[in-house]
C-alpha cells in the first residue's frame, strides 16, 4: 500500500481522552450513590475520640444505630453532595490519568506496562486525582462529621455549594486545600496497591487453582483482596487526613501540626490500632466501590463503543 492510501484509509474509531475522563467521573459517582453511608460511618468513627480519647462508638453497627436515631435515616447521605463532586475531581482525575499514562506507555514502549510500571501510573494518577479533588474532599469530611457535635458547635452548611464558598470566606481560600499532604500520600498508596495487587489477584485467580473465568465474579474477589490489602496499607494516613480536614482552630492555632503530630496523637491517647478505627466501614466501602465503578466503567465504554462509535468491542482501561 502506498504512502498516499495509507493516509487516505479510514482511522480506527476510538474513545477520546475527554470521553475517558468523563465516563471515569461518572462511574465513580455512580458507585459512590450505593456506597456513602459506609464512607459516612467510617468518617464518624475515625473523628471519634478526637482529643478526649473516649471512644463514641463500639462498632460499626453501633455508629449506624446511633446516627438514625438521633438524626434520622436520611443522616446517613449526609454530605452527597461533597461526596459526588469529589467523584466528579478526584475520579475523573485519576482514571483518566491512569488510562492516558497507560495509553501513552503502549505507544512509547511497544508492550504492556509490568507491575512496576502499573505502580508508578497508579502512584502518579492518585497525586493528580487527589490534589484536584482536596476542595471537594474537605467540605464532604465536614458535613458527614458535622451531625456529631453540639448544636452550637455545628457548621451547619446547607449543601456542597455553600460549604466551599464559607470555607473560602471565613478560613481563606488555602483552607480548601488543608490536608492536602496526607491527602495525596493516601491517594498515591491507595492507587499504587490497588491497582498492582488488584492485577496480580485476577492473575492468580484466573491461571491458579482456582482458574476462574472472566466476568464479573473474578473482578469482585480480586477487587475485594485487593480492597483488604488497600485498606491495611492506606488507613492511618486516611486517619491523619480526616482529622486534619475537619480540625478547628484552638486559640488561633492549628489543633494538629501535621501528619506526623496527628499519627503521634493517636497513637499515643487512643493506641496504636486506633489508627485503623473505622477498618470494617473503609473496607466495605473501598471494595464494593471498586467493583461497582470498574463495571460501571466498562457498561459506558462498552456502550459508548456500540451506539456511538459503531464498535461493538470494549476497550476498557
Amino acid at each position: 500500500m502506498s504512502a498516499t492510501a495509507a493516509q487516505d484509509a479510514p482511522k480506527k474509531a476510538v474513545a477520546s481522552n475527554a470521553i475517558k475522563f468523563l465516563f471515569g467521573g461518572l462511574s465513580g459517582m455512580g458507585a459512590t450513590m450505593v456506597v456513602q453511608p459506609l464512607d459516612l460511618v467510617k468518617t464518624r468513627m475515625q473523628i471519634s475520640g478526637a482529643g478526649s480519647g473516649k471512644k463514641e462508638y463500639r462498632s460499626s453497627l453501633h455508629c449506624i444505630q446511633t446516627i438514625v436515631s438521633k438524626e434520622g435515616p436520611l443522616a446517613l447521605y449526609q454530605g452527597i453532595g461533597a461526596a459526588l463532586l469529589r467523584q466528579a475531581t478526584y475520579t475523573t482525575g485519576r482514571l483518566g490519568m491512569y488510562t492516558y499514562l497507560n495509553d501513552l506507555f503502549r505507544e512509547r514502549f511497544q508492550r504492556n506496562p509490568g507491575i512496576t510500571d502499573s505502580m508508578a501510573m497508579g502512584t502518579i494518577a492518585g497525586a493528580c486525582g487527589a490534589f484536584i479533588g482536596t476542595p471537594a474532599e474537605v467540605a464532604l469530611v465536614r458535613m458527614t462529621s458535622d451531625g456529631r457535635l453540639p448544636v452550637a458547635e455545628r457548621r451547619n452548611y446547607t449543601n456542597v455549594a455553600n460549604a466551599l464558598a464559607r470555607i473560602t470566606r471565613e478560613e481563606g481560600l488555602t483552607a480548601l486545600w488543608r490536608g492536602s499532604l496526607p491527602t495525596v500520600g493516601r491517594a498515591m498508596v491507595v492507587n499504587m496497591t490497588q491497582l498492582a495487587s488488584y492485577s496480580q489477584f485476577k492473575t492468580y485467580f484466573r491461571t491458579g487453582p482456582l482458574q476462574m473465568e472472566e466476568g464479573i465474579k473474578l473482578h469482585f474477589c480480586a477487587s475485594m483482596l485487593s480492597g483488604l490489602l488497600t485498606t491495611i496499607t492506606s488507613m492511618p494516613l486516611d486517619i491523619a487526613k480526616t482529622r486534619i480536614q475537619n480540625m478547628k482552630m484552638v486559640d488561633g492555632k492549628p489543633e494538629y501540626r501535621g501528619t506526623a503530630d496527628v499519627l503521634l496523637r493517636v497513637a499515643r491517647q487512643e493506641g496504636v490500632f486506633a489508627l485503623w478505627k473505622g477498618f470494617t466501614p473503609y473496607y466495605c466501602r473501598l471494595g464494593p466501590h471498586t467493583v461497582l465503578t470498574f463495571i460501571l466503567l466498562e457498561q459506558l465504554n462498552q456502550g459508548y463503543n456500540k451506539y456511538v462509535l459503531g464498535v461493538d468491542k470494549s476497550t476498557g482501561l
